[in-house]
C-alpha cells in the first residue's frame, strides 16, 4: 500500500516520506480499514517535529482518518464488513502506523459507524477533536439547562464542543476572535458570542448570567484566561482543561478555586476512561446522524501531499479541520 511515514523527526519538507509500505492484515480483535480520508490535527504536528521523542523506529503520521471496512480480524463480528466508519488515535498507545495510508489496522474499539449522509472527509474531521470536545463539555456531568463557557469557539475542537453542548440543552457562551468566528460559533448553536479581542470577557458573562456566572468551562487556554475564567465561575462550577498554550506553567490561586469550591479537570484524549471515551462514541454518532450538524473540512490534499498538509496545519487560520485523501 502507499503510505506517507517519518524515520525521523524534523521539518515535514525534510522527514515526511511517501512510499510503500506491506499492507497491514486486520489481528484479533481488530479490523482493517480502506482509508478515504485521513484528518491531520495539530498534535500530528507536534509529534512529526518533537517533542515528544518518536516511539518507533518509523511513524505513519497522523491518527484520525474515515473509510470502509474491508477486512475483520478473529473475534470480531462480521457485521462490520462493509461499514462506513470514522476513528480516531490511529497512531497511538502501542501503534506505529497511522492513517496517512491507503489501510489501516487496529481495535474495532476505535471506529464508529459513519452516517451515510456525512463525507469521508467530514468524517474524517471527527476522531481527536470531537472526542476531545465530549469529555470537555460532558466531564462534570450531564448540562442540559446549565450555561456552559467555551473557549475558542470557532476552533476544531471549540466549534464541536459549541454544538455538542447546545444539542444537549446547555445555554452555551461562546468566546471568539473575530466577526467570522462570530458567525461560525452561532451558527453552531452559541446563544452568545464574545470577541476577547475587544471585550471584556468576564465582565460580560457576568451581564449575561445576570451576576451567576457559568456552570462550566470548556477550556482552550487555561493558562492565557485562568483570570477571567476565575471571575465567571460560580460557586460549585467546573472547568476542563484541554489545552494551556498562552501559559504552559500558571500559577493558579488555589485560595479562590476553595472558596468558589471549584473542580479543575485536564486531560489528554489516550488516557480517557474506556466508558467514557465509548460513549463519547456513541454520542457523536448520535449527534452527526441529525442532518445539519456543521462538520467542517479545512482543505484537502492528495496522499503524496503530506507534507504541504500539515504545513498548512502549522501556519494557523484555518477553519476546521485539514483533510488527506490517501486514496488519490
Amino acid at each position: 500500500m502507499r503510505a506517507v511515514w517519518y524515520d525521523q523527526q524534523g521539518a515535514a519538507d525534510d522527514v515526511l516520506v511517501c512510499g510503500e509500505l506491506p499492507t497491514p492484515e486486520a489481528g484479533h480483535g481488530e479490523v482493517r480499514v480502506k482509508l478515504e480520508a485521513s484528518g491531520v490535527n495539530p498534535s500530528d504536528t507536534y509529534r512529526r517535529r518533537g517533542p515528544p521523542a518518536m516511539e518507533y523506529p518509523r511513524v505513519v503520521a497522523n491518527s484520525d482518518g474515515a473509510g470502509v471496512v474491508d477486512q475483520v480480524g478473529p473475534g470480531v463480528d462480521n457485521r462490520w464488513l462493509g461499514k462506513r466508519v470514522w476513528l480516531y488515535n490511529g497512531q497511538r498507545n502501542g501503534r506505529w502506523m497511522g492513517t496517512a495510508a491507503e489501510y489501516i489496522a487496529l481495535a474495532v474499539d476505535l471506529v464508529t459507524d459513519l452516517a451515510d449522509h456525512v463525507s469521508f472527509a467530514e468524517g474524517a474531521t471527527l476522531g481527536v477533536p470531537a472526542m476531545t470536545a465530549h469529555r470537555a463539555v460532558f466531564v462534570a456531568g450531564p448540562v442540559q439547562g446549565k450555561t456552559l463557557l467555551v473557549t475558542g469557539g470557532a476552533g476544531a475542537v471549540g466549534h464541536y464542543a459549541v454544538q455538542l453542548a447546545s444539542w444537549a440543552g446547555a445555554t452555551v457562551i461562546a468566546t471568539v476572535s473575530s466577526a467570522e468566528k462570530a458567525a461560525r460559533a452561532l451558527a453552531g448553536g452559541a446563544a452568545y458570542v464574545i470577541n476577547y479581542r475587544t471585550e471584556d470577557v468576564a465582565a460580560r458573562i457576568l451581564d449575561i448570567t445576570n451576576g451567576a456566572g457559568v456552570d462550566h468551562v470548556a477550556e482552550v487556554d487555561f493558562g492565557g484566561n485562568l483570570a477571567a475564567t476565575l471571575r465567571c465561575l460560580r460557586v460549585n462550577g467546573s472547568i476542563m482543561i484541554y489545552a494551556s498554550n498562552g501559559d504552559r506553567e500558571p500559577k493558579l490561586p488555589v485560595r479562590e478555586v476553595m472558596q468558589k469550591n471549584l473542580a479543575v479537570y485536564a486531560m489528554s484524549l489516550a488516557g480517557v476512561p474506556h466508558p467514557d471515551r465509548k460513549r463519547a462514541q456513541t454520542d457523536i454518532a448520535a449527534w452527526t446522524a441529525t442532518p445539519g450538524r456543521i462538520l467542517s473540512v479545512a482543505a484537502c490534499f492528495s496522499l503524496y501531499e503530506t507534507a504541504a498538509a500539515h504545513k498548512t496545519v502549522e501556519a494557523g487560520g484555518k477553519i476546521g479541520t485539514v483533510v488527506v485523501e490517501p486514496q488519490r
